[in-house]
C-alpha cells in the first residue's frame, strides 16, 4: 500500500525559503516518478514540479529557478527546496507518487495515482 507523509510546511514571510520532505513507504519508491503539487482556496489544484526516478525534472513556470525538486531513493524520500518565496505560493502542498510510464509523468497533464495529505504553506507578505 503506497503511503506518503509530507512535511516541512509552515508560515513564513515573503523572501523566504521552505524545505518540504516527502517520506514515501508500500512501494519500490526508485521506480516511481513523484511530484509536488498545489491547492489554494478557490483555485484548482496545479503542479509544482515533477521527478523521474533518474533525475529529470519538470517545473511550472510560476516557480522556475525558485524551486528545486530532489529525491534521494536510498531514504525514500522527495524534497522540495522554495526558495524566494512569494505570498502568492501560499497554498497546501502534496506529494504524489506514480509508476509511469517515465516517458509521459513529467508532462504537465500527466495524472498522477497516489496522493499524501499535504502540507500548508502560508507566505505573508
Amino acid at each position: 500500500q503506497v503511503q506518503l507523509v509530507e512535511s516541512g510546511g509552515g508560515s513564513v514571510q515573503a523572501g523566504g525559503s521552505l524545505r518540504l520532505s516527502c517520506a514515501a513507504s508500500g512501494y519500490t519508491y526508485g521506480r516511481y516518478c513523484m511530484g509536488w503539487f498545489r491547492q489554494a482556496p478557490g483555485k484548482e489544484r496545479e503542479g509544482v514540479a515533477r521527478i523521474t526516478p533518474g533525475g529529470n525534472t519538470g517545473y511550472a513556470d510560476s516557480v522556475k529557478g525558485r524551486f528545486t525538486i530532489s529525491r534521494d531513493n536510498a531514504k525514500n524520500t522527495l524534497y522540495l527546496q522554495m526558495n524566494s518565496l512569494k505570498p502568492e505560493d501560499t497554498a497546501m502542498y502534496y506529494c504524489a507518487a506514480d509508476p509511469g510510464p517515465l516517458v509521459r509523468c513529467l508532462r504537465p497533464d500527466y495524472e498522477y495515482n497516489y496522493w499524501g495529505q499535504g502540507t500548508q504553506v502560508t507566505v505573508s507578505s
